[in-house]
């Protein structure tokens, strides 16, 4: 289910004025287990098992180095005291709710003190893929020359081309993603967002295999205050939130043009520099 909320004002939300567009996507059929489970089946889903939970915990350390690497940034630019740095104390909030662990986010204020500790930079990098789709390849790196030499090697040799610079990017809108894992009351959650002074937002909850989710897009600068409203509302486990780009302009691809798009994607995922990709990919 996709539910958009739009207001102009304050006023227009005080009086109730507001549309909405629902579209309930198609559910996906569910499959009989087999009975008896052969040793060969078993094998098999024992190795998926294995491979997700690999899957799984690459992510999570890829997203630890990430907010280390950030927190990083944002010391050495603004000092270590997240009250008088703002942009440190957002980093801090954004972790928090990624999960990552208290120890990880200390470890990394104490290193961005240390002389030897590297400086990063960020930068982002615009390529195509196949059947018209875009990436926009998010970079955190403390070594811009690798970073870029890596990108392009990464995007080339799965037959992608690099774009210049702005040719893609405006075709993305940048949002503020919170994520939360369970179903929000659009109309609860409409009075949070007035009593925390958001004004603009759109809602859209989906229903997967590990039960609700629901995802919620602002402005950049409203995101902290969103976060804040949803755990107003109750919902305090499972929120995650961090900054995106969001295509103005998605494309369908075939099957084909879908798994190779998705190897180049996969490429640039592994590399250490790279904090995300995103694309315009709809199917």
């Amino acid at each position: 289910m996709k539910i958009t909320f739009a207001a102009t004002s304050l006023a227009l939300l005080a009086s109730s004025v507001s549309s909405f567009t629902i579209t309930t996507p198609p559910t996906s059929s569910s499959r009989t287990s087999p009975s008896r489970l052969s040793p060969l089946f078993m094998g098999r889903a024992s190795a998926v098992r294995a491979a997700t939970k690999s899957k799984t915990d690459a992510k999570k350390a890829k997203v630890n180095a990430l907010y280390g690497k950030r927190i990083i940034m944002a010391v050495k630019q603004g000092g270590p005291d997240p009250d008088a740095n703002r942009a440190l104390g957002e980093l801090i909030k954004a972790a928090k709710s990624n999960n990552v662990p208290v120890d990880n986010i200390t470890r990394a204020i104490k290193r961005a003190s240390e002389s030897n500790t590297a400086n990063f930079s960020e930068s982002t990098f615009e390529a195509y893929g196949f059947g018209g789709a875009s990436m926009v390849i998010n970079v955190l790196t403390d070594n811009d020359n690798r970073a870029n030499a890596d990108v392009r090697a990464a995007v080339g040799k799965n037959n992608g081309k690099m774009a210049e610079q702005g040719s893609v990017l405006f075709m993305y809108d940048r949002k503020g993603q919170v994520e939360v894992t369970a179903a929000v009351d659009e109309e609860e959650l409409l009075e949070a967002a007035i009593d925390n002074d958001i004004d603009d937002f759109e809602l859209i909850e989906e229903e997967g295999e590990e039960g609700a989710m629901s995802t919620i897009l602002v402005d950049p600068k409203d995101a902290g205050s969103m976060v804040e409203a949803v755990k107003g509302m109750g919902l305090t486990k499972g929120i995650k939130m961090e900054l995106v780009y969001i295509t103005k302009a998605p494309v369908e691809v075939s099957d084909e043009e879908f798994e190779n798009n998705m190897k180049i994607i996969d490429a640039l995922e592994e590399l250490d520099d790279v904090d995300s990709v995103e694309h315009n990919i709809s199917n």
